[in-house]
């Protein structure tokens, strides 16, 4: 376990990341590669995402380069997911290339005495090693991350709205207290349920703050650096929901036809600043088992995403969901006002 140890300076510094981390989700997806756990989660994008590294020639990287350097065990080098990294790839990847030659081989070092590097990674110490691993990444992450990229930020978005609805209800400790199973906030310690080989451990921030953020690829493995000095980061795990409740998509005129009509009009219109079943229901006007159906069959049109935050679910829109409410809105603006549904 490891025990997060915050004082009242870093409650105030404590922040949730504003998107997906690249580099983070690269190494989670290469550990959905080297485990069972959660495959029902991902099983789509683990077929898909095989046949377009067939197709690339990537495997042989992949299995020679990546996978090595990032086990699923206790240990990989802190200095493959950079804190900058939640800026975007590029700015990642810079932050690799900038890490100093005696930390990257220190990092080797334990990754070898821990469960065994690779010979040829003694030389990333060298800037022309790490350019080249940089490549490998850059062409991995077109391959396997970007074709899932708009339902993994829809995922992200959704935990974000269901955080800040923590927030809102009862300051930072709110938001701490709703992260998961996985997490459990005992002030002022946040209990992080760590991978069982893992040795417990305490973090203690001293007024640092965390910067706290959610994954799509990590499955019930949150990661922190092992590095205590490095700044206090957090990646863990989104809730997932079996494939089968996901947008069909071969077939999306079916889907798109439970739109039509008033009360998922308004549930739809309600989603675009997060609202819980309950508020969908007030909103339209009926039931919340009516609600929750309007919902689902949103959610299965690809239109809104849901996740839970504690006893209530939270319902937000996709990035397909904003765009057809946007032309929904334009259209509108565009008519006469008759009071049509939408």
């Amino acid at each position: 376990m490891l025990r997060i140890h915050f004082t009242d300076v870093d409650l105030a510094r404590t922040r949730l990341a504003p998107a997906p981390d690249p580099l983070f989700e690269i190494t989670a997806s290469l550990h959905r590669f080297q485990s069972r756990r959660g495959r029902w989660a991902y099983a789509g994008w683990y077929h898909a995402a095989r046949q377009r590294m067939r197709e690339r020639e990537l495997e042989r990287a992949v299995r020679s380069v990546l996978l090595p350097l990032y086990p699923r065990a206790a240990y990989f080098p802190d200095f493959l997911t950079p804190v900058d990294a939640v800026n975007g790839l590029e700015a990642g990847l810079e932050a690799i290339l900038a890490t100093p030659a005696a930390r990257v081989r220190e990092e080797i070092g334990i990754l070898d005495r821990t469960v065994g590097a690779p010979a040829w990674s003694r030389h990333l110490g060298e800037y022309t090693a790490r350019k080249e691993l940089a490549g490998v990444l850059r062409a991995y992450h077109e391959t396997v991350v970007v074709p899932h990229r708009e339902h993994v930020q829809a995922r992200i978005e959704a935990e974000r709205a269901a955080r800040c609805r923590g927030l809102l209800d009862g300051g930072v400790e709110g938001m701490l207290a709703g992260l998961g199973p996985m997490l459990r906030w005992r002030p002022p310690v946040l209990e992080v349920a760590y991978p069982r080989q893992a040795e417990d451990r305490d973090l203690h921030l001293n007024g640092r703050g965390l910067t706290l953020v959610p994954s799509y690829f990590n499955w019930g493995e949150p990661v922190a650096y092992a590095d205590p000095g490095l700044p206090p980061v957090l990646w863990y795990s989104l809730l997932h929901e079996p494939e089968a409740r996901r947008p069909v998509a071969d077939d999306p005129g079916r889907s798109l036809t439970n739109l039509l009509g008033r009360a998922r009009a308004v549930a739809l219109r309600a989603a675009s600043g997060g609202a819980t079943t309950g508020e969908i229901a007030r909103a339209a006007g009926v039931s919340p088992s009516a609600a929750s159906r309007h919902a689902t069959a949103l959610r299965d049109a690809g239109l809104v995403t849901t996740v839970r935050n504690g006893p209530t679910v939270l319902h937000t829109l996709t990035p397909a969901g904003a765009s057809v409410l946007r032309a929904a809105l334009r259209t509108g603006a565009d008519q006469d006002t008759t009071g049509t549904p939408v």
